[in-house]
């Protein structure tokens, strides 16, 4: 522990995911006598403060002439652009991921001035990041920066392990592929990115990457589908097996129907925003003996739960998915670290962005089945939760890593990295 109290400031990106693993560890340290401080996206105001936390707002665009909702641009966005998911990750390349860089750009030019401020106002003793995305204010205020990747664990590349949004399998094939036109259609934004970046007096970008490494790194990803013999990571970095915040309110089981399994179905507070998608997997689940919790997500209203299930807009995720036997996800990192956390066995439906890479990764290392997202058919959604509800030995297994994940109590262990790096 420090000599006195710290000032941190974490700055998440404006999603559910890294905002509530930056929540997680914010309160290990509040509890722990820090004075935390979040630079929020405009339309968080008000829920960081109601869990104890301080609140200096950034725009990440001109401000909208309505209240959002927290993250209603990625919303906006995931809606917008879900015909494209239907195409390969290659074709992506060019249609999704490279206009969410583009995005993620726009919103550091426009947040900079703002973040200056903040940092002024504030006066951190360190600067936590939990994003993709470069903001030179970040690492040019001369306070440690500490960087979180809770997103994707392909972001810390490497040789030996398949290219990042790809969900490539692990043998190779078709690496070089991918890299090559990764390249050809991020080559110019990456270039104008970085110019833009030092002149703001930070460093130089790593080549083709869109963020810094930081005095300190902390890496979320569970060691049992973790790359450590392909890619080993550095000096400056910290694997978190996990990171499960502890301010979820309480839950009760609702009563619902049936005899089967109790399964949790989820694609994310974006991923749910593919109405057509989430009635398409609904009305496989209807005709099953099992039991249903679904997070419906913002287009709530839009989606009609069968009998055999209960669900709502927003569920506390991280007390629902102990009591379930199964989790249905889109294979974002949160929902995947945390129900590995969990000790249970996925199904996952990628979207875009990390979700093929994690959906691959619990593929081949037998944690789960990943599925075509938009072209599976309702036998092999069925008969990959009848397998998985049946595999005995891979339940036991799972149940085992979880204990051993909890064990290593992720939360408190980036904590005390954030302490030591910013000790004086």
């Amino acid at each position: 522990m420090p000599d006195k109290p710290l000032t941190i400031l974490f700055m998440p990106e404006s999603a559910y995911g890294p905002t509530n693993n930056c929540v997680g560890i914010g309160d290990v340290l509040r509890r722990r006598g820090h004075r935390v401080v979040f630079a929020a996206e405009a339309s968080w105001k008000g829920k960081l403060e109601a869990l104890g936390f301080e609140e200096e707002l950034v725009d990440l665009a001109p401000p909208a002439e309505e209240e959002q909702d927290p993250g209603q641009f990625w919303k906006d966005f995931i809606r917008d652009t879900a015909p494209e998911y239907r195409k390969s990750t290659l074709e992506q390349l060019e249609t999704v991921t490279k206009p969410i860089w583009e995005a993620l750009i726009d919103g550091a030019r426009h947040c900079e001035p703002q973040l200056r401020s903040i940092i002024e106002r504030v006066g951190p003793d360190v600067i936590v990041e939990d994003n993709v995305i470069a903001f030179p204010a970040l690492v040019t205020a001369g306070v440690p920066f500490v960087r979180i990747v809770s997103c994707n664990p392909l972001e810390v590349k490497g040789p030996g392990v398949a290219p990042p949004f790809s969900g490539l399998a692990a043998d190779g094939a078709g690496w070089a592929e991918f890299r090559a036109e990764y390249d050809r259609t991020h080559r110019e934004v990456w270039s104008a990115f970085n110019a833009w970046v030092t002149e703001q007096g930070a460093p130089a970008l790593p080549d083709l990457e869109f963020i810094h490494e930081g005095d300190a790194n902390l890496y979320v990803y569970p060691e049992i589908v973790d790359y450590t013999a392909d890619r080993p990571l550095g000096a400056s970095w910290t694997r978190l097996d996990s990171s499960v915040r502890e301010t979820d309110e309480e839950f009760t089981l609702p009563d619902i129907p049936g005899e089967g399994a109790l399964v949790y179905f989820s694609l994310g507070s974006l991923g749910s925003a593919d109405v057509d998608l989430m009635r398409r997997v609904i009305s496989v689940l209807a005709r099953t003996p099992h039991r249903f919790i679904v997070s419906k997500g913002p287009l709530h209203e839009e989606i009609e739960l069968a009998p055999n299930m209960w669900g709502a807009e927003f569920v506390p995720q991280t007390k629902i998915i102990p009591l379930v036997d199964l989790v249905i996800t889109h294979g974002g990192n949160n929902t995947t670290t945390e129900a590995l956390h969990f000790g249970k066995p996925m199904i996952a439906l990628p979207l875009f962005w990390d979700q093929y890479d994690n959906a691959q990764r619990i593929h081949e290392t037998g944690v789960g089945v990943r599925l075509d997202t938009y072209r599976f058919t309702d036998d092999e959604l069925t008969g990959a939760l009848d397998r998985l509800l049946g595999d005995r030995g891979l339940r036991a297994r799972l149940e085992e890593a979880g204990e051993e994940i909890r064990r290593r109590d992720g939360l408190r262990l980036a904590a005390d990295v954030i302490e030591k790096i910013a000790a004086p």
